[in-house]
């Protein structure tokens, strides 16, 4: 008798990882589709404002800050919402009231934090006076915030719908709805800002409002989607909307808020080493700005798979199974790693015609801003599989509902040892731009080696 060549589908089904592989990845491709085309919004936020001029495009640029920095302090409640509905499907795969209560609750605290964060949105132009930039700046940055200011509950609202949809699995419901507010937000900026379709010229402050509406109909859009869906309209999210469920949203916060402070620390760094590379001179400012942008796209495919990755240990950890959660763990990291030293090779071999993507090559002009990109991609490469490493660790962390110690680690690793590393090098020793990214290098690496091995011993624990 002939031996029957094993199918592909046969293969999967003898490899736990391979199979787990699988699965992953049919949950983290819509995820990382949906953060890319959240990039594709705000490239067409860019360029509308960049057409329309510099200084609108400063303005928004500083309006953006300020907003996202509020954001960020609502975001954290709103992301604990996937890996708490995890772990309740985990141990009980039908347990329509206990995933209602979670995302009920979600919509209670955006409701509760919206406000003052909405209300201290007002007062950017002080804020930013305060922070020393140009009071026409600080002008043009407040006509921007203050309609884009009361589309932050929305833009909340749907955080918490695209959590509660990614942690039942159909992540597809979320990408579809970016897709379609790419075109909604492409139009509305249009109109808005240069006055087309019959509405008023209003420049700056139709671009903010163009945002805020973008967000309306993408929270809007997705509360449709879940009810034309069988599958998420069937727990009836907004049945008795009004019952209080205090231990869900107290979970909410006591998880929540250190997955808010874990993602304000990355961002403080990051725009930390902005303001650093303003006083080394423009050409320092532009080339870390395109340098940084390349690592910003390809980041974007290990933080669908740490999403994924959430998902997939909670699910595991929720069901007592805590081998299946460290496999799940293991290779979401393994596939964020193996992706990123891809595309270190790729920034490592070619870094001068990346930079040229961005600048004239051609022009004499922009030899030296080449030059430093170049310089800047090459590190960049250097840092590439520790930045996956880092954000696929965390997200699994999230996953075994572990959100305070990483708060602590990346903390640290970010605030006592990367920002010291950036300063010391590049003002202390005078390296400038190559110090500062060298110890956003070393930030990244000592991030990756602690949530990674903090993911080793914690399931190992539990197991």
């Amino acid at each position: 008798m002939s031996e029957v060549t094993p199918t592909i589908e046969s293969r999967l089904a003898a490899s736990p990882f391979l199979s787990e592989a699988r699965e992953l990845m049919k949950l983290a491709l819509p995820l990382v589709a949906t953060q890319l085309a959240q990039m594709a919004i705000l490239t067409t936020d860019v360029i509308m404002l960049g057409r329309l001029s510099k200084e609108a495009l400063a303005g928004a640029a500083l309006g953006n800050a300020v907003f996202y920095m509020a954001w960020l302090f609502g975001l954290g409640p709103t992301a604990a919402i996937a890996p708490l509905i995890a772990h309740i499907l985990g141990a009980r795969r039908g347990d329509r009231a206990g995933v209602r209560a979670v995302v009920r609750m979600g919509f209670w605290v955006v409701g509760l934090v919206s406000i003052p964060l909405t209300a201290s949105l007002m007062f950017a132009k002080p804020i930013l006076i305060f922070l020393h930039q140009q009071p026409a700046l600080a002008d043009a940055a407040s006509q921007f915030v203050r309609p884009l200011s009361c589309g932050l509950v929305f833009s909340l609202g749907f955080q918490v719908l695209r959590n509660y949809v990614t942690a039942l699995e159909r992540p597809n419901a979320s990408l579809w709805v970016m897709l379609i507010t790419i075109i909604f937000n492409a139009v509305a900026d249009y109109a808005l800002i240069f006055g087309h379709f019959g509405m008023p010229k209003l420049g700056l402050f139709g671009s903010g409002m163009a945002s805020a509406c973008s967000y309306t109909f993408s929270c809007l859009a997705m509360i449709g989607v879940v009810f034309a869906t069988g599958d998420l309209r069937k727990y009836r999210i907004f049945r008795r909307f009004f019952r209080p469920d205090w231990s869900k949203f107290a979970e909410l916060f006591h998880l929540g808020i250190p997955i808010g402070v874990t993602v304000l620390f990355e961002a403080m760094l990051f725009n930390a080493a902005t303001l650093l590379m303003g006083t080394f001179g423009a050409v320092s400012v532009a080339a870390h700005q395109v340098a940084i942008n390349v690592p910003s796209i390809t980041f974007m495919v290990p933080l669908g798979v740490g999403m994924a990755a959430t998902i997939r240990v909670g699910l595991a950890a929720g069901a007592g199974d805590m081998i299946g959660a460290r496999r799940a763990g293991f290779t979401a990291v393994a596939i964020g790693a193996g992706f990123m030293s891809a595309t270190a090779v790729i920034l490592a071999l070619f870094p001068h015609q990346i930079a040229s993507l961005y600048f004239a090559a051609d022009n004499a002009a922009n030899a030296d801003v080449l030059a430093l990109t170049a310089q800047f991609l090459q590190i960049a490469a250097a840092f590439q599989i520790f930045d996956g490493i880092q954000v696929v660790s965390s997200l699994c962390l999230r996953g075994l509902k572990d959100a305070r110690m990483p708060m602590w680690i990346t903390g640290a690793a970010y605030w006592l040892v990367g920002f010291p590393l950036c300063l010391g090098l590049g003002v202390g020793l005078n390296w400038q731009g190559i110090g500062v990214w060298t110890g956003l290098a070393f930030a990244l690496m000592t991030a990756a080696l602690l949530l990674s091995w903090r993911f080793v011993c914690l399931s190992r624990q539990r197991t």
